[in-house]
């Protein structure tokens, strides 16, 4: 039986020279940890080279073949035989590391491949002859001449056959050739002016074709071909520069997001990265508008002095390190934010899409006559509006008269509720910013009242509110369609950027209670709410110790009054354990305001407390008054957790769901 080697032995005690062949595959063992690696080093050197086409095709997802040819600038057979030694490179002719302009700079991709494979590389410049060089398993070969384009062609044959180990540690050859293929996306979004082409052994090559003239739009056609046909719907612009950093590109809509980080594109003085500081920035930015199991799609360049950014982190380049990490997160911040604010209330086209999906799913039933719809919503021709929907009495379904309100009557945005009013007990008096005309106003037409906003009314961008569906769903007629609104969504995003206004100009505005609410929890629970009470006061509420396991609340926000207090509590309580009030907040290390943006949490999480409940009837005043104040509040498109708040049907695409079209 052999004996099991004590680790704990001491070393040898002869220091030597390790094989300089050794030395390239133990230093390739940073640099290409996979296929995708060894093509993100060789078309990088393709972009450093001046190419404006790169074609790479791999064999076996890269570990039988990778070919990347491009119509770079060529080298010559001095520079071959030198470009596979360790550490020689053309890319730093001063040997300034602070001052970093390209893509590459190490000198060790060429010689770390061809230490683990089989590298031939055959080039020719512009005025010169072809010469080509193979490296195999780190034994170097001669230069030999070779019939060549203008340009290199490299191939790398048997990926890890000089460390089998390695082998075993790669992934499927669909799995290799997906992050073969995200690798390319990833310097596709990066050089929009430079062609790419991707050939596998699945079928058709993908390509993305070159974008001849910079600027915004070429940069968002190489953005739909990248990120796909729905994000430049989806998208909104992002420009914005701040103290030697300028910030350009799309960002998308908050209620057009994925379940996964992966359409997060980044790309710093042309480099695309994967740095911790960026995506935590891109949270923060989200943090009020999208639920934190949600990821936004978006595509952003950075671009400043190369001296303000240290690329040389890690062998891979992903990872970065700003000198003032504190301004890029902000800058970030900031220009997202005001991007989504110019949005307005846009919701993601893909809501739109699926909401006809859904009514087509149930089209064409055997036995049936000819309908749209699913489930309760299914309209059968022939049949009454109030029965197709839903069995219950029409006057459940609806909460007023299908008419718009008076042409001149512009309602008022806070309607007052009354014993007799359903929903009363459970919904803030303070619904909207205005009062409503009082009973018996005179509601005739507003003499002054010319445009044609107020003369038809479903010329709004939301329409005039026709209806409301199980007591939940608000509809509208536009000019050329209907919308479909969420109203407890719609009202959650509404109260929550009022409340987010009062706390910027001041302070929220607080409403005492008559007699001051006791609210009972534990005692831990209790005290987290104590030790955060100078915080919740500058949001409206007032409370203090009660004993043990209880707080005693003496005022509340005075939009959310008329509440159920405990229920407020509650929900502040459980805002203050998720936003992590003794870890700094959401926003993760680095933030540069991290008590406004735990602020910001607890506001969300009261105004979701605060809103219009589903199931909560609405006059026909009301749910125009709810529709005009959307249009004029920023982000109402969405509500605090990426819902969308609405949906929009155009006619045409309702007639075609009649067979009109």
């Amino acid at each position: 039986m052999s004996a099991t080697p004590d680790l704990r032995d001491p070393p040898p005690a002869h220091v030597r020279r390790l094989d300089p062949i050794l030395v390239d595959r133990i230093a390739a063992g940073e640099v290409v940890e996979r296929p995708a690696s060894a093509v993100k080093e060789l078309v990088e050197n393709a972009i450093d080279a001046g190419a404006r086409s790169i074609e790479v095709a791999i064999e076996g997802g890269g570990r039988r073949l990778i070919r990347v040819i491009d119509d770079g600038i060529g080298m010559g057979p001095d520079d071959l035989a030198l470009a596979v030694e360790r550490h020689a490179t053309s890319k730093l002719p001063d040997g300034d590391l602070t001052r970093i302009g390209s893509l590459g700079f190490r000198g060790e991709a060429l010689p770390s491949i061809g230490a683990v494979s089989r590298l031939t590389i055959t080039s020719r410049t512009a005025d010169g002859e072809g010469v080509s060089l193979t490296l195999d398993s780190g034994v170097k070969g001669p230069v030999r001449p070779a019939p060549a384009a203008r340009g290199t062609r490299i191939e790398v044959t048997e990926l890890f056959a000089a460390t089998p180990a390695r082998l075993k540690f790669l992934k499927t050859d669909r799995a290799e050739t997906a992050a073969v293929s995200e690798i390319l996306r990833r310097l596709a979004v990066a050089q929009p002016q430079i062609r790419f082409t991707l050939r596998t052994e699945s079928g058709s090559p993908t390509v993305f074709p070159a974008e001849s003239e910079p600027g915004p739009a070429a940069l968002l056609r190489r953005l739909g071909a990248v990120l796909g046909p729905d994000f430049p719907g989806n998208a909104v612009p992002v420009d914005m520069a701040r103290e030697g950093f300028a910030l350009a590109g799309h960002v998308g809509l908050p209620t057009f997001h994925r379940g996964a980080a992966s359409h997060i594109y980044f790309v710093v003085n042309g480099r695309p990265v994967r740095d911790r500081l960026l995506l935590g920035a891109v949270r923060g930015a989200y943090a009020d508008t999208m639920s934190s199991d949600r990821h936004p799609v978006l595509a952003l360049h950075l671009t400043c002095d190369p001296a303000l950014v240290d690329v040389n982190v890690h062998p891979a380049k992903t990872e970065l390190r700003f000198r003032e990490p504190g301004l890029v997160r902000a800058l970030i911040v900031s220009a997202i934010h005001e991007a989504l604010r110019r949005a307005g209330a846009r919701s993601s086209s893909t809501g739109t899409q699926a909401a006809l999906d859904a009514l087509r799913a149930g089209a064409g039933m055997g036995g049936a006559p000819p309908m749209a719809g699913v489930g309760r919503f299914a309209v059968h021709s022939g049949a009454s509006t109030a029965s197709a929907l839903n069995p219950r009495p029409a006057s459940r379904l609806f909460s007023g008269p299908s008419v718009a309100a008076p042409a001149g009557y512009r309602p008022a945005l806070r309607p007052a509720f009354t014993e007799d009013h359903p929903g009363f007990a459970e919904t803030p008096q303070a619904l909207f910013s205005a009062d409503l005309a009082p009973p018996g106003a005179d509601l005739r037409p507003d003499p002054e009242a010319g445009s044609e906003a107020e003369t038809h009314p479903e010329t709004h961008p939301l329409g005039a509110a026709r209806a409301q569906i199980h007591e939940t769903y608000i509809v509208a007629q536009t000019r050329d369609g209907i919308v479909l609104v969420d109203q407890h969504a719609a009202h959650e995003r509404l109260v929550y950027e009022r409340l987010k206004r009062e706390r910027a100009g001041g302070g929220v505005l607080a409403q005492g209670l008559l007699i001051p609410d006791v609210v009972e929890m534990a005692p831990e629970e209790a005290d987290r709410l104590v030790e955060a009470a100078p915080e919740l006061e500058r949001l409206g509420l007032t409370l203090e110790a009660f004993g043990p396991g209880a707080v005693l609340v003496r005022s509340v926000p005075s939009a959310l009054a008329g509440g159920s207090v405990k229920g407020l509590v509650l929900d502040v309580l459980d805002a203050l354990a998720a936003s992590g009030v003794e870890e700094g907040g959401p926003a993760g290390a680095g933030d540069p305001d991290p008590v406004s943006r735990r602020l910001d949490a607890i506001l969300s999480r009261m105004s979701c407390h605060g809103s219009i409940r589903a199931g909560r009837r609405l006059k026909p005043e009301e749910m125009n008054a709810l529709l005009r104040e959307m249009e004029a509040t920023p982000l109402s498109g969405s509500c605090n957790h990426g819902r969308p708040t609405f949906v929009s049907l155009g006619l045409a695409d309702i007639e075609r769901l009649f067979g009109r079209r």
